[in-house]
This record gives C-alpha cells, structure tokens and sequence, in this order.
C-alpha cells in the first residue's frame, strides 16, 4: 500500500509540474505575442476595486489598532493620575470618600469605553477583512485556470490545422478543452457575482465603524465631562472651607482686639464728653465678618433659620460657628440695617449665595 502512495503522490506531482510549466510556456507566448489571451475589462476593474478595497480596509484595521492602543496609554495614565489625587487627599478633607469614588467611576468608564471600541468596531473590522484572503486566493486560481483554458484553447487549434490530423489527438483535445473551460467559467461566474456585492458591502461596514465609534466616544465624554464636573465642584467646595476657616481665624483676632480696646475705654464711654467715640462704634462690625453682599434677587425665606431679602438689602457675611454646618451655596450673615441699628448678631441667618453678589 506504501508503495502504491507514493506512487500516487508521485504521479500528482507530475502532472502538477506539467501543468506549472504548460502555464509558464503559455505566458510567454502571450507575452511575445505570439498567442492570443482571454481578456475581461469588466472583471479586471473588479479585481482592481477589490485591491483596493481590501488595501483601505486593512490601512482603517491597522489605524483602529493604534486608536485602540492610544486609548489604552490614556486609561493608564489617568488612572494614576487619580491614584496620585487619591494618595495625597488628606482623610479629613471635604469629599474624601466623592474623590475615591470619582477615581474609581473614572477608571470603570475608560475600561468600558475601550471594551466597546474592540467589540463594536475592531471586531467589525477584523470580521470583514477574514473574507479576503479566500476571496484573493480564489483570484488567483481563476487566473490559472484562464491560463490553462487559453492553452487547451491554442492546443485544439493547432491539431485542427495540422496537415496530418489525428481525430483521437483532436478528440481528446477538444475534451480537455471543454473541461478547462468549463472549470475557468465557474469559477469566473462565481466571482463575478461575489466581487461586486464586496465592493458594495464596504458602506456598510463603514458606516457600522465610524458611527458605533462616534456613538461610544460621545458617550464617554458625557459621562467624563461629568466626573470632571464633580471633581471640580469638590476643588472648589474644598478652597472655600479654607478660605473660610482662614477668614474666620482673622475675623476672629480682630474681634479679641476690638474687645480689648471697648475695655480699655469703657471708663471713658460713660462720660458724655466722650459719647462720641461711642457714637463713633456705629461703624463697628459684627464677630466674624468676612465681607460684605448686596442682594440682586428678592428671596422668601422657607426655614426659621433663613434670612428674607429684598433687592439692595446690604449683607455682613460672617463665619459660621462650625464651618461642618455649611452648606454648600449658601452663606451665613445679618442685614446690616439691622445690624447698624441694634447690634444684634442673634437675628443672623443664612441666605443663597447666588442671590447676591459682593460690594
């Protein structure tokens, strides 16, 4: 049985041999002109939209790849640029626990953004460019089999004009004939109606890559734009109850001193030679002041603690006496009518900040 293999084998690799160089002799005589050769316009064009085709198709693959690959370098560096924010907040900061979560939201959302990239678009992509190598390489065969008719075609010719015919040599020719041709023309009716439908498959696939891509990239934006938002409002939020807590320590040393001087001329305000330096106090501010706000809306207070304003009513903004009280927005102070006129922080309150604005 070995031998009968080998035999086998040895015979196919004969008549592979015979038919390479029965192809190579008939390129040459074609080349030369010496031997006519079956042209296809229409199916050229096709071939050549199907290079081209593919070679777009493989350049777009090759780009998405190194999109994808840029995505990734994006995704490490902020993510340790939030393990960094992450390290050095300090646990008794304001949001704390918003800014951990921010880190970790961040990082979900580039993880997802590239899982959707490689699955919508890259695999798209991969998908539609597996079906070129087969199709190149059906191609290719076609392109043989055009030869080897073109040959059988020329070999019947030559024994039908020979001066001494042998009709077994011409039957048989004309049999090898028609059986290459037969194997050339269903090969090429089957690409000729294959190659078009690829060359039109290309908008599609097209349109399905850009437009997922731009559908996922709008996406991750919006939800990046809003952890970008709250991590902003956390930064703001966090120098405002420092900057507060450091007007409040000022406030607060300026109100020891004016103490200190109302007793150092306590002796002298009860003498009515010097009321006027109690009448100069008019101009005295309430403990804690840090600046001063004029109303630009009117407001209807909602709670016993709030302050109702009217349009031009002057505000003293003052500390509050536990900043962890603050809400976020809003100020604490007292009208400085009132103010002016009875010296009583007691009726103090507190008022939405964008509803007025400093003087």
């Amino acid at each position: 049985m070995a031998e009968i293999g080998k035999g086998v084998t040895a015979g196919k690799l004969a008549i592979n041999v015979q038919k390479r160089l029965t192809r190579a002799q008939e390129k040459v005589l074609q080349k030369l002109g010496k031997a006519d050769e079956t042209r296809d316009v229409v199916f050229e064009e096709m071939v050549a939209n199907f290079n081209k085709q593919m070679g777009e198709g493989t350049k777009l693959q090759k780009d998405l790849k190194a999109y994808l690959a840029a995505v990734k370098t994006m995704h490490d560096a902020s993510r340790r640029l939030q393990d960094c924010l992450a390290d050095m907040y300090e646990p008794e900061w304001f949001g704390k626990e918003e800014i951990d979560a921010l880190a970790e939201d961040t990082d979900t959302l580039w993880l997802d953004y590239h899982q959707n990239l490689t699955d919508k678009s890259l695999t798209c992509m991969d998908t539609y460019l597996a079906q070129f190598p087969e199709i190149k390489a059906r191609i290719a065969k076609r392109e043989r089999k055009m030869v080897d008719f073109d040959s059988a075609r020329h070999h019947f010719a030559s024994l039908q004009k020979g001066k001494k015919k042998d009709e077994a040599k011409i039957a048989k020719a004309e049999e090898e004939l028609g059986r290459a041709q037969k194997i050339f023309e269903e090969m090429n009716v089957e690409l000729q109606d294959e190659l078009p439908s690829l060359w039109d498959s290309r908008v599609g696939v097209y349109v399905n890559t850009f437009q997922g891509m731009a559908g996922h990239q709008e996406k991750f934006h919006r939800e990046m734009s809003k952890l970008s938002q709250n991590l902003n409002d956390i930064m703001t939020k966090l120098e405002e109850q420092r900057q507060l807590k450091k007007d409040g320590t000022a406030a607060a040393k300026t109100g020891d001193a004016a103490k200190s001087e109302e007793a150092n001329h306590s002796e002298a305000a009860s003498s009515p030679a010097k009321s006027a330096v109690t009448n100069g106090s008019d101009g005295e501010l309430p403990p804690g002041f840090i600046y001063k706000v004029k109303a630009i809306h009117d407001y209807a207070s909602t709670d016993g603690d709030e302050l109702e304003l009217k349009m031009g009513d002057i505000l003293l903004v003052v500390a509050f006496d536990n900043p962890d009280e603050q809400d976020d927005g809003w100020l604490m102070g007292v009208k400085e009518s009132h103010w002016m006129q009875h010296k009583d922080i007691s009726v103090k309150g507190v008022f939405p900040e964008n509803f007025t604005q400093k003087v």
